[in-house]
């Protein structure tokens, strides 16, 4: 999956991340811990047209930076992760 940064907006408290040939069983886990986060009043994912726009992540958060806070929750679903055994 590879990202990009398409749009900051509302003096840093909105981050916009376009994904390009993304993969929602990516995205969900992101999205769920991201909605967990106290200082996250939302996230989502939104597919506009799938052959005229990329799909975005966006990421509204009350305090702190959204960077931050989908750092938080990309470490949060790796711990998650990396207990499965085979």
């Amino acid at each position: 999956m590879q990202m990009y940064v398409v749009t900051r907006s509302d003096e840093g408290k909105t981050l916009r991340i376009g994904l390009k040939d993304s993969s929602t069983t990516l995205v969900e886990p992101l999205i769920q811990e991201l909605n967990a986060d106290k200082d996250v009043v939302y996230s989502r994912y939104i597919e506009d047209h799938p052959d005229l726009d990329d799909p975005y992540l966006e990421i509204k958060v009350s305090s702190g930076t959204p960077e931050a806070a989908l750092k938080r929750a990309a470490e949060a679903v790796a711990a998650y992760f990396s207990k499965i055994e085979e």
